[in-house]
């Protein structure tokens, strides 16, 4: 018999869990049993009683932790890993906005997410929103969502499209006729609508807002990125009431204090993508600035074809670029900071429950009993680094990476064990990828291939609009 055949209950045994409650979210659990029964947490404490057929998993000298949920990735890009490593976000508009991104096929959006999706399992990400931008045709979503469907993740796909204004792709018939067929209110494949807001005085993104209020969609929108989103679009939002509860705001890297306080007073949530905005320049990592405004934060890491495909990563860098400003700040009036204003504890839940409340999806991102059982385990007998655990969400935060993801348990199924995917078929992933960079490669050319990756750009020259719809440019000119 499969250990792991459907249905079958999972019982991990001894290891410290983090419960992530919100009642308590720096709560330690030592020595303490999960027991997962169908696609819930059936109990959680010392030495539980589990059914016979139970399937044991030890995770002494483990964490068990809820599964952590990235709330902004462009999967569609994961076919290009590392391809921008040098890039300026100038450089990744001129490529995927402006010149390259017409030459994804659908079956090109179709590899990047299946490895994205695969990738997301490996390092204990149970559920991904899916910012998918490169949806230029209704095929091309169907394809997003079909290789969404074939890994046994949990997904949000964020239909987006840069190709088009959202007011005209929005209003097509094709995108509703996607939308009745796809979006069925299922539990592994949820629906947002993605464009950003541009601060146009004539509002052309309004029409878009009106058929997300239709279908009941929330909403997702790269705001604050330096030069390109600004506080007149936050402004435009609020004043035209389409600031909601469930809007996500991606980076708010670059806004001012009025529209901290338009987001926190609406509700809406920051998905924060540190290792992107320290790197591409959307504006200083907020986090420091959006702690003094109470506003729920989750994290992200935007796109593999710059960065690292984890949360671990995301943690770290996210804590490092905190503790670095609250520094700065501090040194820049003669003081010393000498306690943390950002713990680590802080940085593993926005991880986990912050995604999972930004998703409004109360039965994810804790380890309760009556929980989704979204889990991870963190252990590697094998790796110097796993020991000793002395300061749990320390450990996850600074300490832990991909290679340490021992067990993966999403809704009830265990889809990664002792290091390795279960029923993935990363053969399969890899050859697709690979058809998807040769068609890249021959149809640009291998020069301008060579280029691209790090393409040259007059250093004078801003582009702080990428899209073709308006000709509104906003003012680059102003300062952090």
């Amino acid at each position: 018999m499969n250990d792991f055949e459907a249905g079958r209950p999972v019982v991990l045994r001894g290891g410290t869990v983090l419960p992530m409650s919100p009642s308590g979210s720096r709560r330690v659990l030592p020595r303490t049993d999960v027991l997962v029964t169908g696609d819930r947490i059936a109990a959680v404490g010392p030495e539980l009683e589990a059914p016979e057929d139970a399937v044991v998993i030890d995770a002494s000298g483990g964490l068990v932790m809820p599964g952590m949920i990235d709330t902004h990735r462009h999967m569609w890009q994961t076919a290009l890993r590392g391809y921008g490593a040098d890039w300026t976000l100038t450089q990744y508009f001129v490529w995927f906005y402006l010149e390259h991104g017409k030459l994804f096929r659908p079956e090109d959006i179709h590899a990047g997410n299946t490895l994205a999706a695969i990738e997301a399992l490996d390092a204990g990400v149970t559920t991904v929103v899916d910012w998918s931008h490169g949806l230029r045709t209704v095929d091309h979503a169907d394809a997003a969502a079909d290789a969404l469907e074939s890994v046994p993740g949990r997904y949000v796909l964020a239909y987006g499209n840069i190709q088009q204004p959202p007011a005209e792709w929005t209003a097509a018939p094709e995108f509703r006729d996607f939308v009745r067929r796809r979006v069925t209110g299922g539990d592994m494949l949820g629906f947002q609508i993605a464009f950003d807001v541009l601060g146009d005085p004539s509002f052309p993104e309004r029409p878009a807002f009106e058929v997300a209020r239709e279908l009941g969609a929330a909403v997702t929108t790269h705001a604050g990125v330096w030069g390109a989103t600004s506080d007149d679009g936050i402004r435009l939002m609020h004043e035209h009431g389409f600031m909601t509860p469930e809007t996500i705001y991606v980076h708010a890297a670059s806004l001012s204090a009025d529209s901290y306080h338009r987001i926190a007073a609406t509700g809406g949530s920051i998905s924060v993508s540190t290792e992107s905005e320290q790197s591409a320049g959307q504006g200083y990592p907020p986090t420091w600035a959006v702690r003094a405004h109470g506003i729920p934060v989750s994290l992200s890491m935007d796109t593999s074809v710059w960065w690292s495909g984890d949360l671990f990563s995301a943690m770290r860098a996210t804590l490092g670029a905190d503790r670095s400003r609250e520094h700065l700040e501090a040194h820049a009036k003669g003081e010393t900071v000498t306690h943390c204003g950002l713990r680590a504890d802080q940085v593993v839940e926005w991880a986990t429950r912050g995604g999972a409340r930004a998703l409004g999806r109360d039965d994810l991102g804790a380890v309760e009993p009556g929980r989704k059982a979204d889990l991870v385990l963190v252990k590697n007998e094998h790796s110097p680094v796993s020991f000793p655990i002395l300061n749990p969400f320390g450990h996850v935060a600074f300490q832990a990476q991909r290679g340490d993801v021992h067990t993966v348990i999403v809704n009830g199924r265990v889809v990664k064990h002792e290091h390795r995917l279960l029923g993935v078929d990363l053969a399969g992933a890899r050859a697709h990828v690979e058809r998807t960079v040769e068609h890249l490669r021959s149809t640009m050319g291998d020069a301008a291939w060579e280029k691209g990756m790090n393409p040259d750009i007059p250093s004078a020259k801003v582009l702080d609009n990428p899209y073709t719809y308006t000709d509104y440019r906003s003012d680059a000119t102003h300062r952090l």
